[in-house]
């Protein structure tokens, strides 16, 4: 536990002479769980999900309907965790601030928590390669973006389309060399399916090379009197933190279809309580909330991990 805020130690703010006192300078991260997630309020300790494959094609009827069978999906259960955070002050430091500054530290705890919600929020780009899930039990047990995808669907061959991973470093021939894979992918049964993949996903480091390949009138590399074949059919949401684990990797994702499998459990949402200690008359705020995240499926998600 961390030790109480004293006048002892902000004796500074206690002086008028001062000509200016920094606080809260520094603007934090935009939150983007409101952009890439499905958000759901929940009062469940945990919640479950199940899927139901594809129906088989009919086959030519010959007097009597073949009656096909369906496989079950995979259950996913997400459970999201307690966090909570708080600072106390000393009561004759409150009284003798003559800056509005100790007082106002309570406010810097809403600041914190969003900070750690976001990080959280950053997770399915952070750990996309791994199945050391934090929230979520999957049956399936598969990384988010894996070329290891399975199926309960009986004769069916994952050799094609069961594949969202990738180790191709970011250029304009391997943007479309995912675009295809992605157009690729396929059901539980291994039939095609429609997506839509729009969007580019990337680091602060990326952020000139994707521009570049999504603007250009030419194309990039060496056939420069040629179409640029990218120009207008990508957006790209630059995540600065990505930066923090990895420099070089990049995503293609279905804007749409990611917010409809892409879920954040929230549990509790940001709330503070505030009290007095009467013994020491120390004076604690703390805040509280509980949250989860996990997917349901993964096929509107291509991830690039580049060595």
């Amino acid at each position: 536990m961390g030790s109480p805020l004293t006048d002892k130690q902000f004796v500074r703010l206690l002086d008028d002479r001062l000509t200016k006192v920094y606080n809260n300078q520094y603007k934090a991260l935009p939150s983007i769980k409101e952009k890439f997630f499905k958000i759901i309020k929940s009062k469940k300790a945990w919640e479950e999900y199940f899927s139901v494959g594809s129906i088989p094609d009919p086959e030519a009827f010959n007097g009597i309907i073949q009656y096909q069978s369906v496989s079950p999906g995979y259950h996913t259960k997400i459970e999201p965790l307690e966090y909570a955070g708080g600072i106390t002050i000393q009561r004759r430091l409150l009284d003798t601030d003559r800056y509005d500054i100790i007082e106002g530290m309570s406010k810097k705890l809403a600041t914190a928590a969003n900070r750690k919600m976001n990080k959280i929020a950053h997770e399915p780009f952070y750990h996309f390669d791994s199945t050391a899930f934090t929230y979520t039990v999957s049956e399936e047990g598969v990384a988010l973006c894996s070329n290891s995808h399975t199926t309960k669907a009986p004769d069916v061959s994952t050799a094609t389309g069961f594949d969202n991973l990738a180790t191709l470093a970011f250029d304009a021939t391997n943007l479309e060399a995912l675009r295809i894979q992605g157009k690729g992918l396929r059901d539980d049964i291994g039939e095609r399916i429609e997506t839509n993949f729009d969007t580019i996903i990337h680091g602060t480091n990326l952020a000139e090379s994707v521009w570049t390949v999504m603007n250009s009138q030419g194309a990039t590399g060496d056939n420069l009197n040629d179409a640029n074949f990218q120009k207008g059919r990508w957006k790209a949401i630059e995540l600065p933190m990505l930066d923090d684990h990895d420099t070089n990797d990049w995503f293609i994702v279905d804007s749409q279809a990611m917010k409809e499998y892409l879920l954040w459990i929230e549990g509790v949402p940001l709330e503070f309580n505030s009290t007095t200690d009467f013994d020491t008359m120390i004076r604690k705020y703390a805040d509280y909330f509980v949250c989860g995240w996990g997917f349901v499926d993964w096929r509107w998600i291509i991830g690039s991990s580049v060595s």
